[in-house]
């Protein structure tokens, strides 16, 4: 399996938590000591769980029983699976977490794009090259660069703030497709996608201060579009909007809501496999009603 699931994707956390892979299902997770205590819970690597039979996942978690106290993950929204099944895996809490913004290459999408967009995309390949990579490792140390700038720029914090360990991971995952932006011979941006089956995975992108300029980001998508559905690509999942609510992040989700013209749900899930310890280690924090799960961990990554 190609992209998320992945196991060289999974090891890529390994500083998060240990990666443990689900033998019937092909998923992986990350087993992490609960700080403070002698148990360990679970949770999918970031920002999606995937796996090649989803049909085989209910066995799997059956067998982690004894393992882990909790389980979260939220599923691929391009996963084998439905709502039902999802609630048989996880009975504790199955929700809507995020609308993802997809692109269905096999309809009119460019019809969708909008005029904004457009004009923005033709002014920036106006004034930049887009390479598509062949070789994405060869562009590691231009996008670690450009990755630092995104950090600071947006005070990126936690587990989406990779370190170049991440990274020299997550170049070589196979399905990996890089595309940088050149302007004055030098790169201003660049973007990451995963590609899984028929279904392309925006993963990252960056700009430095040339690229944010000459708004590389609208070259860099156009271009990744027409190349995925050139390339015979039904689906591409373009994430959802941050967290979040201010302006910037905002800005982030009508950018996306630009290029799509279909959404998909993700769903948060989460099982707990000890129920005593869950409630003991909870407290009064312990209602699943609540904005974080698992309870004990609120604000770990914050």
């Amino acid at each position: 399996m190609k992209g998320y699931g992945h196991p060289i994707y999974a090891n890529s956390f390994a500083e998060f938590g240990t990666p443990l892979q689900l033998s019937n299902c092909g998923g992986w997770i990350l087993k992490r000591r609960i700080p403070g205590r002698p148990n360990y819970d679970g949770m999918g690597c970031y920002p999606l769980f995937s796996c090649q039979d989803w049909s085989q996942l209910a066995s799997d978690l059956d067998a982690l029983s004894e393992q882990l106290v909790t389980l979260t993950i939220v599923a691929d929204p391009f996963g084998r699976h439905d709502v039902e099944l999802l609630r048989r895996c996880f009975p504790e809490l199955v929700i809507p977490f995020k609308e993802h913004l997809v692109v269905d290459l096999a309809s009119n999408f460019n019809a969708a794009i909008s005029k904004n967009h457009r004009r923005n995309a033709r002014r920036a390949l106006q004034k930049i090259c887009v390479e598509v990579s062949s070789d994405p490792n060869r562009l590691l140390d231009d996008w670690c660069t450009l990755y630092s700038h995104l950090i600071d720029r947006h005070h990126i914090r936690g587990i989406s703030a990779f370190s170049r360990l991440v990274f020299e991971h997550q170049f070589r995952v196979p399905g990996l497709v890089a595309f940088r932006a050149e302007s004055a011979a030098a790169t201003v941006g660049m973007l990451l996608w995963y590609v899984q089956g028929n279904v392309g995975y925006y993963h990252l992108g960056a700009c430095n201060p040339a690229g944010y300029e000459v708004k590389a980001f609208f070259g860099l998508f156009s271009t990744a579009i027409e190349y995925f559905a050139a390339n015979g690509l039904h689906w591409l999942n373009l994430g959802a909007g941050p967290g979040t609510k201010n302006e910037t992040q905002a800005g982030l989700k009508r950018f996306k809501e630009g290029w799509a013209n279909d959404k998909r749900t993700a769903y948060f899930c989460g099982r707990i496999f000890d129920h005593a310890k869950y409630q003991e280690m909870s407290g009064a924090f312990s209602s699943l009603s609540m904005d974080y799960f698992p309870a004990y961990r609120q604000g770990e990554f914050s």
